[in-house]
């Protein structure tokens, strides 16, 4: 039989790794499943400097977050482990982080940092634990999958994967935008949860654990950035980065002069630094040249995505001349919405099926089944490039990815 978790052993013969970060949920998945009586080992990694980060409101993973995970390992009597990955941090997040920023992109740290280091680095330790399960607090839903059959009815010609991805109950909290390069190997190990709990009851069973993290902050997304100021970081890291050129205007015309491109985002109107008579947005960063590309708020209207290292998780495989008819997510705060997503020689992109405003090279796009708040998540990618011109071919067939049943 399985159990709650999807291990074919009772709970007492199933080890659960707990990745703690020392905040309200981990704490309180270790919390659930101790008291379900699994076998629970909390592991915490220490993956910056602790520096400004170290009393900071919402920071993660250093300092005082720490000493919290410490905290509540100890008032559960669990095993705990610190492990030092501050050097492959900063390798595979922070410098990564540094180098895209500097190419004019808007990198998201947070699915590198889940992607190289707590599903990668932290998923072969928990395996040399002897882990049957890793547990996050992530707020994302797995679900066991029933294979052989299509939503249609008919025999799947693929072998579908054990468990698939869904967006959280609390569409607040959802995290499923970050998780998108989760693979199918790893879903084999990784449980969420939390997943169908809304965070005020996640807080409320803190508290009946007695745990005296119920009422911490929330971290923030990127952990590593103290003051909030990236510039920083980048000019430490990157200092051939910051290099002064122009402000220009799509019609170009040099507005102004700039101090580097790593002090702007796609999208941002204040702080150009040029007088104009009309608002201005920042549209593209041409980090080659070093010019700020500016103009009005139309000109951020994006269409076309082409997207590198795209993780799919969808029954059938992508490709090459597949045209699917999805949903997409280009920004954590966005709903998704309808899109065309489409392999040609190796190279996968998306169409909107409206525009988009402020989407920028270095942000992810999560693929969806449909727009449904608990809609399976089916991968993504890398935005590499944008535009606004319309690029489907006339010649792909279009159709709706097959999924297996899932199960509860």
């Amino acid at each position: 039989m399985m159990n709650s978790l999807g291990v074919p052993k009772a709970p007492k013969d199933t080890r659960v790794v707990v990745a703690m970060s020392g905040g309200v949920d981990s704490s309180v998945v270790a919390a659930m499943l101790h008291a379900e009586g699994y076998d629970v080992l909390g592991i915490t990694l220490q993956l910056y400097d602790h520096g400004d980060a170290t009393h900071r409101k919402g920071s993660c993973c250093a300092g005082q977050d720490i000493h919290d995970a410490k905290a509540v390992a100890d008032r559960l009597n669990i095993p705990h482990y610190v492990l030092d990955y501050e050097s492959r941090f900063k390798a595979k997040v922070i410098e990564d982080f540094a180098a895209s920023y500097a190419k004019g992109e808007t990198p998201i740290p947070c699915v590198a940092c889940n992607q190289h280091i707590k599903f990668a680095d932290l998923f072969d330790t928990a395996l040399e634990l002897g882990a049957d399960v890793l547990a996050t607090g992530h707020y994302i839903s797995s679900r066991q999958l029933e294979t052989g059959q299509l939503e249609t009815g008919e025999s799947s010609p693929y072998t579908a994967p054990q468990r698939a991805l869904y967006r959280a109950l609390d569409a607040g909290r959802d995290q499923s935008y970050f998780l998108f390069a989760t693979t199918q190997d790893q879903l084999k190990l990784l449980r969420f949860p939390l997943g169908d709990l809304p965070k005020p009851e996640v807080r409320e069973l803190a508290r009946k654990f007695g745990l005296a993290i119920a009422d911490k902050a929330d971290s923030q997304d990127i952990c590593f950035v103290p003051t909030g100021k990236y510039s920083a970081i980048i000019e430490r890291l990157k200092p051939e980065a910051v290099r002064a050129g122009d402000v220009v205007h799509i019609d170009g015309r040099v507005l102004g002069r700039h101090d580097g491109i790593i002090n702007f985002t796609i999208g941002q109107r204040r702080g150009l630094g040029i007088a104009a008579s009309e608002p201005l947005f920042v549209i593209k960063l041409d980090a080659a040249n070093a010019r700020v590309i500016v103009g009005p708020r139309e000109a951020l209207a994006t269409r076309n995505l082409t997207l590198r290292d795209v993780n799919w998780l969808g029954d059938q495989p992508l490709n090459d001349g597949d045209s699917f008819e999805l949903h997409v997510r280009v920004r954590s705060t966005r709903a998704p919405v309808p899109a065309r997503v489409m392999k040609d020689h190796g190279e996968v992109r998306v169409e909107l099926l409206g525009m988009e405003d402020g989407i920028s090279p270095g942000q992810a796009c999560a693929f969806y089944e449909n727009g449904d708040t608990r809609a399976r998540v089916l991968g993504g990618g890398f935005i590499a490039a944008t535009s606004s011109a319309q690029t489907s071919s006339p010649h792909a067939p279009v159709k709706s990815p097959e999924l297996v049943q899932a199960g509860a």
